[in-house]
């Protein structure tokens, strides 16, 4: 079995923009190094919305040099870009977008969220690009629920977003070799994954509580790093739980980043900060 490295768990959450109150898992300041080619995680809400005549959300901004995947459990999320990618995204779906060179984009709740209000949770990851890939054209892959393959496991199912689980194929294209699947487990279940040796591997709850390896109890809004080394996970469900895996091939490149940049060297995140105020990322 692979070894739990750590736990990690966040309890100071913060708004970004009006719309989404998140706590930051992890970021590229911290765990990101063992976590490739994942960056970052907000896990927001969940939170109950009351109805509204203004949208809630976070306004135009830049990003380059990375993707962003966000995940909807409850509520909407509106996209728009300016690269012309966009789109809204329901309980189920995914939002997988891929910056690359740069652009400038708004998330907002969907307009029939934010008139009913309701339950918002969602999950936002930040996916690092291989050096050779950062600077692509940036585009916008909108994932429905249906899109998404199911597998039955003991006692529970599995989502596969990305990547493989056993013979079962993700509908995201991606730059580099990754698995990030959404699980539920019911009570008592037990399962054991295998991930390829040398792939990073981390499980995230968002509700609920595992055990993991017979040997550390994970519970909600926490995050359980493993060794690359290895090839078997053994989750046990202590209660009905919700949660993702994320796993992939390390990029082993430098990360340096800074704000909604992350790149490879300084030199490369000034001129990103350059194109950016210069205006050649776009505008809404």
């Amino acid at each position: 079995m692979k070894k739990i490295l750590h736990i990690q768990r966040s309890d100071t959450p913060h708004w970004v923009g009006d719309g989404f109150p998140v706590r930051t898992i992890f970021t590229y300041q911290d765990l990101a190094p063992h976590m490739s080619p994942f960056l970052l995680m907000d896990y927001a809400g969940p939170v109950e919305f009351t109805p509204s005549e203004h949208r809630r959300g976070v306004g135009e901004h830049p990003h380059r040099g990375f993707e962003t995947v966000t995940i909807v459990y409850s509520g909407e999320v509106e996209h728009r870009d300016s690269s012309g990618g966009g789109g809204l995204i329901k309980a189920g779906d995914v939002q997988w977008m891929t910056a690359a060179s740069g652009l400038v984009h708004e998330e907002k709740h969907g307009a029939d969220f934010a008139k009913n209000g309701g339950l918002f949770e969602m999950v936002q990851l930040w996916v690092n690009l291989p050096k050779k890939d950062k600077m692509n054209k940036p585009r916008y892959q909108g994932i429905r629920n249906s899109d998404i393959p199911e597998v039955l496991l003991q006692g529970g199912k599995l989502r596969v977003i990305a990547g493989s689980y056993l013979a079962t194929k993700g509908p995201a294209i991606t730059h580099s070799e990754m698995n990030l699947w959404d699980m539920r487990l019911a009570k008592g279940s037990k399962n054991i994954f295998s991930v390829p040796e040398g792939h990073t591997a981390s499980v995230f709850v968002l509700s609920g509580s595992i055990k993991l390896n017979e040997d550390k109890t994970v519970g909600a809004a926490e995050l359980a790093l493993m060794e690359t080394a290895g090839q078997t996970f053994e989750i046990e469900a202590l209660e009905d739980t919700k949660m993702l895996f994320l796993g992939g091939a390390p990029l082993n490149e430098p990360i340096v980043g800074y704000g909604p940049f992350v790149m490879n060297s300084q030199m490369e995140i000034r001129q990103a900060f350059d194109d950016f105020e210069s205006g050649k990322m776009g505008r809404l």
